[in-house]
């Protein structure tokens, strides 16, 4: 369990400074350049993300610690809310759309709601631990982000819309069919 707290930690906080040190920050990328920056924070980000993924697997090898047992059909409840947060982060990238528009930061809902529904049908501690960390931290950059930087709601179309919706279901699709299994080793069954 310690590994997987510690990859937490490795990916969560850099991915925290804009919002819990964002002087810190911007002190760092005059002093090195925004190239320099970038660099380094996305090398940070892959090898915290490694290290995480690298604990997580560290944990599922111990022995299980069950901290509750979850109903059978609460599956098609992370079914649905996963299916809302692939959409959400399609509609973080996907430019001019509606649902940006009204909820300003939907990378971080979409996360919150992932992180959510994998809670109700995963009771081992290690499972608690790694998505409980990540609804926190998400909802947690969710509020700071949309203080600071609320939603314009403007400029929004529904070619934009509909193709962010298009896009998550084809991804749910795929994730849920093909990926999870073989990159989680989880096969999936609803």
């Amino acid at each position: 369990m310690t590994w997987l707290i510690l990859g937490l930690l490795a990916f969560l906080v850099p991915h925290t400074l804009r919002r819990l040190a964002p002087r810190w920050r911007e002190a760092r990328i005059a002093a090195i350049g925004a190239n320099a920056w970038k660099g380094i924070y996305s090398l940070f980000s892959i090898a915290g993300f490694l290290f995480l993924i690298w604990g997580y697997g560290q944990a599922r090898n111990e022995p299980l610690v069950m901290e509750w047992l979850p109903p059978r059909g609460l599956a098609h409840v992370t079914a649905s809310l996963v299916l809302v947060a692939f959409i959400l982060l399609a509609a973080a990238f996907v430019p001019r759309n509606h649902i940006k528009a009204r909820i300003g930061h939907p990378m971080m809902l979409a996360v919150a709601l992932w992180a959510f529904g994998h809670l109700l049908i995963n009771g081992s501690r290690h499972d608690i631990v790694l998505f409980g960390a990540f609804l926190v931290w998400a909802l947690f950059l969710f509020q700071a982000a949309f203080r600071s930087e609320p939603p314009t709601r403007t400029g929004a179309t529904w070619v934009g819309t509909l193709l962010s919706i298009a896009i998550g279901v084809a991804a749910t699709g795929l994730f849920a069919h093909v990926l999870h299994a073989r990159w989680i080793g989880v096969p999936l069954s609803i």
